[in-house]
């Protein structure tokens, strides 16, 4: 494993910072505390900063002393989830009710460990903009850092984001071209019918029926409309009609997700449950709502820059330790904003399964968005010395 020296040395000195941040965790939009912590080092670092894109973000200058006018952006989210922490170590949460279960605070601070390399080491041509954005868990922080200017105001030829993967061995990667993370989607469908005494089910209109036959209807639209080749995931989360038992009530709602990993058959999707939710109310009297929103588009890594990725990968940890055809996830992440403006890839730095944990940590398993979880600080060095290979390589590329 090839890591940059000076990084190694600052292991430490990086793994307070992360530790801070994930003692101390804020949710989307919400992270001014970690905004500024981020923005004090950066400017302690010499890094020119502009802050307030989506709100709180930040976003880090770090120019070569060579002549060039080329530009790389780094992407790391600094927001936590709104779930308490089960661990009771000494840098568990101190903010009732949220935690970093996701691990930006260790992106943050991986990001950090390379701002600091890069600010020290300028003997490259080109611009390297760090990105610390807000609001990636259902905020959409990487939209509102976009729709503010990022892309305009600081213009660059390509972006990168990394997330740490638990149950991947600590010192692995994983990628791959194309989709590797889904869309994510809700649908409410709303029936409305009309009530009545349940013994004299005629005098009125069943919602409830009308939904058990959208339920296994809308299912049909995976098994029979999508070609079976194209990955899609259409779940009912949530069923909710009535208050007792000799009652018909007036309304019934399904709630639920949908996945896929291309537009194409998210279309298909949503005009197919629109159809049946419609059509299926008609037969049995009843009136709907529909409501189908879209959230994150699918994380669709760019080839070429995948390439890339895994090609300085291998030169850090061997082509063994490198998985570019890793398989994709149902999963959800809002660097596909970001990846829809510009060419970019999107990695996993494996997190191992939670022995690296302190005592003190919960029972639960050391799985993202679990309240035993934690990151695992010996990937700093190694994130940090990724992140900056990335960059003056790229930066250097013809």
């Amino acid at each position: 494993m090839k890591l940059l020296e000076p990084i190694v040395a600052w292991h430490q000195d990086i793994s307070k910072i992360r530790r801070d941040i994930h003692a101390h965790p804020e949710l989307a939009f919400e992270e001014f505390r970690t905004a500024d912590v981020v923005a004090a080092k950066l400017e302690e670092w010499g890094i020119e900063i502009h802050r307030g894109l989506g709100g709180t973000g930040v976003v880090g200058i770090i120019r070569g002393n060579q002549p060039g006018d080329r530009a790389v952006g780094l992407r790391a989210d600094m927001d936590a989830l709104p779930m308490q922490e089960a661990n009771t170590f000494e840098h568990a949460s101190k903010n009732e009710g949220k935690m970093h279960a996701c691990g930006h605070d260790g992106h943050t601070a991986m990001l950090l460990a390379a701002a600091q390399y890069l600010s020290q080491h300028r003997d490259f041509a080109g611009t390297v903009y760090v990105i610390f954005q807000p609001a990636e868990e259902g905020g959409g922080g990487a939209k509102r850092m976009i729709d503010d200017g990022l892309f305009t105001r600081f213009p660059m030829e390509a972006v990168f984001g990394m997330h740490n993967w638990p149950g991947m061995k600590p010192g692995q990667f994983g990628l791959t071209p194309g989709p590797i993370m889904a869309s994510s989607n809700e649908f409410s469908i709303v029936i409305k019918g009309k009530g009545t005494h349940a013994g004299m089910p005629h005098l009125g209109i069943d919602p409830v029926m009308a939904a058990v036959q959208m339920a296994q209807s809308l299912q049909t639209i995976v098994t029979r409309n999508r070609n079976p080749l194209d990955a899609a995931v259409l779940s009912i989360t949530q069923i909710h009609a009535g208050s007792a038992d000799n009652v018909v009530p007036n309304h019934a709602e399904l709630r639920g997700t949908v996945r896929t990993f291309t537009l194409d058959v998210l279309d298909l999707i949503e005009r197919r449950m629109e159809e049946i939710a419609r059509h299926t109310c008609a037969a049995m009297d009843c009136e709907v709502e529909f409501n189908f929103q879209r959230n994150y588009p699918p994380t669709i890594n760019h080839p070429g820059e995948a390439e890339f990725c895994a090609d300085v990968l291998r030169d850090i940890v061997g082509d063994a330790n490198v998985n570019a055809n890793v398989q994709p996830t149902m999963g959800a992440e809002d660097f596909a904003f970001m990846l829809q403006e510009l060419p970019g890839c999107y990695v996993w730095i494996g997190n191992g399964t939670g022995e690296h944990r302190d005592s003190g940590h919960g029972l639960g398993p050391c799985m993202l968005h679990n309240g035993s979880y934690d990151f695992n600080d010996d990937l700093l060095p190694l994130g940090g010395t990724y992140w900056v290979q990335l960059a003056l390589k790229r930066l250097a590329k013809p």
